[in-house]
């Protein structure tokens, strides 16, 4: 797994640097943002960095519950989820398409859950993105 975009220590990304990093998928950055504060209102978002292994990412919390960390990537960005085992359970039960079966069948296992990372690169991924969020919170 490739680091993030940022990965500077010192200096968290300025919102003005995320679209030029994302390229073209800033618009579906933009569109999970909006989506997320809407759906899991209320919403807040900070900057987190997790060392140079993943650098900068953008914390999604609903109160204290974070919902998906968002990590800008050259082209593309990674949104990432830390899912109890009855929220594993219920995703794998939703019927994902293959290509999302095999990431949660594949999530390593850490004390706080299994940690899911799905790439997004087209509109599709910002499908499971939403569909792996709703089933996190709803567990």
């Amino acid at each position: 797994m490739e680091p993030g975009a940022f990965i500077e220590k010192s200096r968290p990304p300025r919102e003005a640097e995320v679209p030029r990093v994302l390229g073209s998928v800033a618009s579906q950055w933009d569109e999970l943002r909006a989506w997320a504060a809407e759906r899991f209102a209320p919403l807040t978002e900070e900057w987190t960095f997790s060392g140079t292994k993943y650098g900068w990412s953008l914390r999604v919390k609903q109160k204290k519950r974070a919902v998906m960390y968002l990590t800008p990537c050259a082209g593309y960005f990674r949104a990432s989820f830390a899912l109890g085992e009855a929220a594993l359970a219920a995703a794998l039960e939703s019927r994902p398409a293959a290509a999302l079966l095999r990431i949660l069948q594949e999530a390593p296992s850490y004390p706080e859950g299994r940690a899911v990372r799905i790439e997004v690169r087209n509109a599709r991924q910002v499908a499971w993105v939403r569909k792996v969020a709703e089933v996190k919170m709803a567990h």
